[in-house]
């Protein structure tokens, strides 16, 4: 019985060892999806150089002068489909959209500090042009957009559907798997939010069944008062955030207003409950 027993046990342990390697083997699968090379039809890219790798950036409104908006996107997001939303959305500004290596057209392979590295390189290419740059991450860019501004002189910060960190984020959906000890790419945004000095956004998506609310609510509480603002989009959940016009107008409202001089401690107002150090608001309908 004992012998059976150390058998069964043996065996347990190395289906458990099994299952941690193909979690480990496997986890640039799941967190770099990649995107396809879409051109739509009327938009202009370029290319940025950074290392080894040859970016592929798409352009909107990229006049000299502009406010500039350089955004991040999810981890499986085709970024060239937001043209023409933000388009529509925020004619007054100058937006790139970055693809990240092994993406839309982009080469090389992703990891956080190689998409960290392309994203300062971005930045740097298009910081002749624009005097002020604010940056926008969703998902997975989220952290991207994060380390940006605590490396860089940005002028404010959008976050949608943000993370704390990867590790946090995969430690719910593995419970089972020593992920602390399996995650090569952390993207720590709740660290490297004490390095960021501006304004920042965080869009919550209500229903987000990817990046459970505790989650977002812990970089929320992670920005400093006076610089944090936060909004729940009513019905959003991950990868839909229903009207886009709608989200955008939150993004192009925030972009607008003058902030540093708003009473509450920089603090946004909208009616929302005060909850875990932030001030809440929805969308109207």
């Amino acid at each position: 019985m004992k012998v059976l027993v150390s058998l069964i046990l043996a065996l347990m342990a190395v289906g458990y060892a099994g299952l941690c390697g193909m979690l480990y083997a496997n986890q640039d699968l799941l967190l770099y999806p990649g995107a396809a090379d879409s051109n739509p039809p009327g938009y202009d890219s370029f290319r940025v150089q950074s290392g080894v790798a040859s970016l592929k950036v798409w352009a909107l409104n990229a006049d000299a002068g502009r406010p500039a908006l350089l955004y991040f996107g999810g981890n499986g997001e085709d970024v060239a489909a937001n043209l023409p939303a933000f388009e529509k959305a925020l004619p007054d500004r100058a937006v790139y959209f970055m693809n990240y290596r092994g993406y839309g057209g982009s080469t090389g392979s992703p990891s956080e500090a190689a998409l960290i590295a392309d994203a300062q390189a971005t930045f740097d290419a298009v910081r002749g042009k624009h005097e002020r740059i604010a940056v926008m991450g969703r998902s997975l860019g989220s952290g991207i957009a994060v380390a940006l501004a605590a490396t860089r002189d940005v002028e404010k910060v959008i976050l949608v559907t943000p993370y704390d960190s990867i590790v946090s984020v995969a430690s719910r959906h593995y419970p089972w798997a020593p992920v602390r000890w399996l995650i090569k790419d952390d993207y720590d945004s709740v660290k490297r939010m004490a390095n960021v000095r501006v304004p920042v956004l965080a869009l919550i998506a209500e229903h987000d069944e990817i990046i459970p609310r505790s989650h977002s609510d812990a970089l929320i509480a992670a920005i400093p008062h006076k610089q944090r603002h936060a909004r729940v989009i009513r019905d959003g959940t991950h990868n839909d955030l229903g009207n886009e016009q709608r989200y955008l107008a939150m993004v192009r409202g925030f972009l607008a207003k003058r902030h540093g001089q708003e009473k509450h401690g920089g603090q946004e107002k909208h009616g929302g409950q005060e909850k875990h150090g932030f001030r809440e608001g929805h969308d109207k309908q």
